[in-house]
């Protein structure tokens, strides 16, 4: 069947891949996350925790989260991404409801771990199921739309979670959020097919659309069959890549996990109101998600688009940390972080298919989320540390500088990432 260009294509695949790998990473991000809530809402009093040790147990899932981060984007490249993913969600839905039953600090530690690991490979297995159904030019946005799940999770997690813990309390607050998670399971396996040819649901002109432009890409795509993992951790843009997504996670996680914290301090609110205030910022991540991307996609150049969020978000994280004397000020700039706060997601994960080879993107794309997650740990620890030791400004500034690293990292990355569309 040949494509009727005059008409639009249609939008199958946006309404089920899509709309199912954000309804995984929100519920896959509230129990990664929701420690934050706990911590807040009195589970470190009635564990007995330090500052410092709270960081640690928020921080030790990333630990964790390296192990099936490059098993797990191999899999989905060259396997099932469906199933591998429905695999996940059993292992980690029940570990987070573990969570409400712990007793003391040491076995919170054990089970942040475990879910670290039990989550690891779920985000490299969604990046390659984007990749065998979107082509280059629709990628950022397609990400970028992923992406949007941590906001909807955090305006989500921030407000039901500290509803709970004021209803029930944070042990059912876990085991609640944890039955949630295996619920997953039930809309998974219906809407999403590894390939466009496996899906039922998808219409013959939007299939031949689809497999025609990814065939166009895999055609421009470079080739490497000397290639391998072994091979390409040599290579110095691997490296500048990972490290750019260290720092970014630092700064991420460092601020996500502790911003509860941070505005209860401020504005001296209960649970409810702390949850209601800390889903604000990502509203308007949501807004930055998208039109970051947008632009983005329009520009092509990846390396600007990724640059920009994390120096707006530097911006306003200085910002409110200088005008925390005026606490609604202070807080307002807070949420202004939010737009830029996942913003550089879409245009950042563009960056490794023109820098690689696309038969080890796989490999290389679990690699970056591997090691770069180890910023997720040390953000929060440092955060707690410099909490306890100095005070949380500092902590908060350690952030902003690690912003700014990762900048300057990405404008040494080639020409390549900054390339403009062809006249």
């Amino acid at each position: 069947m040949s494509t009727d260009s005059s008409k639009p294509i249609p939008k199958g695949r946006w309404m089920h891949i899509i709309p199912a790998t954000i309804l995984v990473y929100i519920v896959a991000y509230m129990d990664r996350t929701n420690i934050a809530i706990g911590i807040a809402g009195g589970m470190d009093k009635d564990l007995g925790m330090t500052a410092s040790f709270a960081g640690l147990v928020a921080g030790i899932f990333f630990i964790g989260y390296i192990f099936l981060q490059i098993p797990g984007g191999h899999i989905a490249e060259r396997y099932s991404a469906r199933k591998f993913i429905a695999w996940t969600i059993v292992a980690w839905g029940g570990f987070a409801l573990l969570t409400g039953f712990v007793q003391n600090p040491t076995q919170l530690l054990i089970i942040r771990f475990i879910l670290g690991v039990a989550e690891g490979g779920v985000y490299p297995a969604i990046l390659a199921l984007i990749g065998h159904w979107f082509p280059n030019e629709e990628r950022a946005r397609a990400i970028a739309f992923f992406q949007m799940n941590l906001a909807v999770a955090s305006i989500i997690t921030g407000p039901l979670s500290g509803w709970l813990i004021e209803l029930h309390g944070w042990r059912e607050m876990f085991i609640i959020e944890g039955v949630l998670s295996l619920a997953l399971l039930f809309v998974w396996m219906p809407l999403v097919s590894d390939h466009p040819h496996q899906a039922k649901w998808l219409g013959p002109r939007e299939r031949e659309w689809i497999e025609k432009k990814l065939e166009e890409d895999r055609m421009g795509a470079s080739i490497d069959d000397k290639a391998s993992i072994s091979t390409i951790i040599r290579s110095p843009n691997l490296w500048k890549l990972i490290g750019i997504y260290f720092f970014v996670q630092v700064g991420f996680y460092g601020f996500a996990l502790w911003m509860p914290n941070l505005i209860k301090n401020l504005t001296g609110s209960g649970m409810t109101m702390v949850g209601m205030l800390t889903a604000a910022p990502y509203v308007l991540c949501i807004f930055g998600q998208y039109y970051i991307a947008k632009w983005c996609d329009k520009t092509m150049n990846r390396r600007l688009y990724t640059a920009i969020p994390l120096v707006g978000f530097a911006v306003c994280l200085t910002l409110s940390l200088l005008l925390k004397e005026s606490i609604w000020l202070s807080y307002g700039v807070m949420v202004l972080c939010g737009f830029f706060l996942q913003a550089y997601a879409g245009p950042f994960w563009t960056l490794p298919p023109l820098l690689f080879p696309s038969n080890v993107l796989g490999g290389v794309r679990g690699t970056i989320n591997a090691l770069g997650n180890l910023g997720g740990f040390i953000g929060p620890y440092l955060v707690g540390l410099l909490t306890m030791t100095v005070s949380q400004t500092a902590g908060m500034f350690v952030l902003v500088a690690a912003l700014m690293i990762a900048v300057f990292l990405l404008f040494t990355l080639p020409a390549i990432t900054a390339r403009p569309p062809k006249k």
